[in-house]
């Protein structure tokens, strides 16, 4: 759980630092706070990572995207979110030599991947799921699904901004919203080879200047 505040609040420092403290006026912050709240995210970690993007005293975060090749050919993409990249790239480096991979040059392997925006929305009274998605079609999303007692839908990245637009001013509870990396193209392991994987993308996933692993193993035997 601390390991998702700590991501949350890098997000929202960096959300703050492009559009501004004032969430009614930063669609991105808006989105970021109901994220935190779903996730219990104590509301002081919240002011706090607000806060910090307004501070004099504040290292701005980079943005920094690796990517590289896993043990067994296993594609990976790593985000980052940094006040000092020339320890982030060394650490990432170094992850992925000791698992049996190698990292990539920049922009090798983000082809493999569909970038996309995720929003979780309350289902709203007299709207079928039918209906939202033939009117968000024109908007950019190529796919809605019930899970749970709630619609989950799928867009393109770049409309992100549009489909919260249209999803707020249409009365419709977004409760998170994401960014995803979904491979085109996925390879099937054995066991033991994933394990293997496994073991570089946890290496990852521990270190604090990392926000995201996306890769392109299927995870497990049910889904062959």
């Amino acid at each position: 759980m601390a390991r998702v505040f700590t991501k949350l609040g890098k997000e929202i420092t960096i959300a703050v630092k492009a559009g501004g403290p004032d969430a009614e006026n930063n669609p991105r912050l808006r989105a970021l706070i109901a994220t935190a709240k779903k996730e219990n995210m104590p509301k002081e970690n919240v002011e706090r990572a607000i806060k910090k993007a307004t501070s004099k005293d504040f290292t701005d975060y980079k943005e920094m995207n690796y990517e590289g090749y896993g043990p067994h050919g296993i594609a990976v993409f790593v985000e980052t979110a940094t006040d000092n990249t020339t320890r982030t790239v060394a650490n990432v480096r170094s992850y992925f030599n000791k698992c049996g991979g190698s990292l990539g040059t920049s922009g090798s392997l983000e082809f493999l991947f569909d970038h996309k925006c995720v929003f979780h929305v309350a289902p709203k009274e007299g709207v079928s799921i039918e209906d939202l998605e033939l009117e968000l079609i024109d908007f950019g999303v190529d796919e809605l699904i019930e899970d749970e007692g709630e619609i989950i839908l799928y867009g393109e990245f770049a409309q992100n901004s549009t489909i919260q637009k249209y999803l707020e001013e249409n009365g419709f509870e977004i409760t998170s919203s994401e960014f995803v990396r979904i491979p085109n193209d996925q390879k099937t392991l054995t066991a033991e080879q994933r394990a293997a994987v496994n073991k570089l993308i946890e290496k990852l996933e521990e270190d604090e200047d990392v926000q995201n692993v996306f890769h392109n193993m299927v995870e497990s035997d049910d889904e062959e």
